[in-house]
């Protein structure tokens, strides 16, 4: 005989234990499933970028290597002396010049004086490429390719390398480098970091421990969280209305040097980095809020009750003990700014520029910029550099959100040892 309880019988409350394991088994089978999906887009992704930026390569020399030295067919064959000499005989004066005055060609090694001969004598041309894959699985295709297109050869190109960081932009695909949207990144992200921590820290300090309960503090609070739900591409549009246009003769510079790029016309670093300024000031408010909130009351009230002020407990309590959550929605936040193309597009960054930024009314580009025009080419050497471009801004994510990591585990070890 059953015996009769509270939540039912025996037999009910057996039932109704497996029902929640069911679900509970069901909801643990899904979630997962979606954290294999998650995880295979991921794997699929990085595996098209890595895919790109390795393979067979076909070139076309516009000149052969064996009208410049008699009985040698490829560049790796001449010597270190043969290759100073057919640098001297083959450079015209002004890049000889150049070249010279940079670095002689005696100090020069001779992987460098290689790269001379290709870029300014030789000048192969890109035929076509193949992904690594394919490189791998259809090399015999690639071969017969290669046979049938006169005066081409075949090599295995990996399109991203130290050259592909130093070098500046180019028209030529073989020797395109990020260099200059490299530089163009770290400027704006110094820039937006710069603005929009202080501010947007003092915002949440504000709103979270001294505002009051108010109509209008609670219109302001819903606005703040609308900002952050905003596409990117209307804060260009207010970035090219106030800093490019209403604010030109400070974004270009022209206020302080009283000299200003004609060609910049407000369209400068200060400008882009003020916009995405604009762009994560809402989450760093609201990451700096919910630190604040997550700080206990007992805190507040020990730190009242011998005697210290509102601000004293804010600046010496409070905030020690959440920064590192501060620091960590700040970087976050900074590193969704590194990867905007939108705004920086609509203010007017330029596509292509071979001039590295000297300070904050320089004209800039970014890397995120540099990919998209990459992309847009027909050209498929262009693709393959855009992916590797990717793969520098990946790595740069990594290591921001790394640092983020990084500083809080620090800070939070810090916090329980000196507890």
């Amino acid at each position: 005989m059953q015996r009769q309880q509270s939540f039912g019988t025996d037999a009910d409350i057996t039932n109704l234990m497996d029902r929640r394991k069911r679900i509970g088994m069901i909801w643990r089978a899904g979630l997962l499933f979606s954290t294999t999906l998650a995880i295979l887009f991921l794997a699929l992704l990085l595996f098209s970028v890595l895919d790109s930026s390795f393979g067979y390569v076909a070139l076309r020399n516009e000149v052969e290597v064996s009208s410049l030295v008699p009985g040698k067919r490829a560049i790796a064959e001449l010597s270190r002396q043969e290759l100073e000499a057919v640098a001297k005989a083959n450079l015209s004066k002004g890049i000889l010049k150049r070249v010279e005055y940079e670095k002689s060609l005696d100090k020069r090694t001779e992987h460098d004086l290689e790269g001379l001969l290709e870029q300014y004598v030789i000048k192969p041309t890109v035929l076509k490429t193949w992904t690594l894959s394919d490189s791998l699985f259809r090399t015999k295709a690639i071969q017969e390719y290669v046979e049938g297109e006169s005066r081409s050869y075949l090599t295995f190109t990996s399109w991203i390398d130290p050259q592909f960081i130093t070098n500046d932009q180019s028209a030529d695909p073989l020797h395109a480098g990020i260099r200059t949207a490299l530089l163009g990144s770290l400027w704006i992200i110094l820039i937006t970091l710069l603005f929009a921590f202080p501010i947007g820290v003092g915002s949440a300090i504000y709103l979270q421990e001294y505002a009051q309960e108010n109509r209008f503090n609670r219109i302001l609070q819903l606005n703040i969280f609308n900002l952050s739900a905003v596409p990117s591409i209307i804060y260009g549009l207010l970035g090219l209305a106030i800093f490019v246009r209403a604010m030109e003769s400070i974004t270009s510079g022209a206020l302080f040097t009283g000299i200003s790029d004609a060609t910049a016309n407000g369209r400068t670093i200060l400008s882009g980095g003020l916009t995405l300024a604009l762009l994560v000031l809402p989450i760093i408010i609201i990451n700096t809020q919910e630190a604040l909130k997550a700080v206990p009351a007992t805190l507040r009230m020990s730190s009242y009750g011998i005697g210290a002020t509102k601000w004293q407990t804010i600046w010496y309590q409070v905030l020690p003990a959440c920064i590192d959550r501060i620091l960590t929605g700040t970087i976050l936040a900074v590193s969704r700014a590194l990867g905007e193309t939108a705004p920086l597009v609509i203010i007017g960054a330029s596509t292509f520029i071979s001039v590295d930024p000297s300070g904050i009314f320089s004209k800039f580009t970014t890397l995120p910029i540099q990919i998209y025009q990459w992309s847009a080419r027909p050209q498929g050497a262009y693709r393959n550099i855009a992916s590797a471009a990717i793969i520098v801004l990946l790595v740069l994510l990594m290591v921001m959100n790394s640092a983020a990591i990084y500083i809080r585990d620090t800070l939070s070890k810090k916090k329980r040892w000196e507890s």
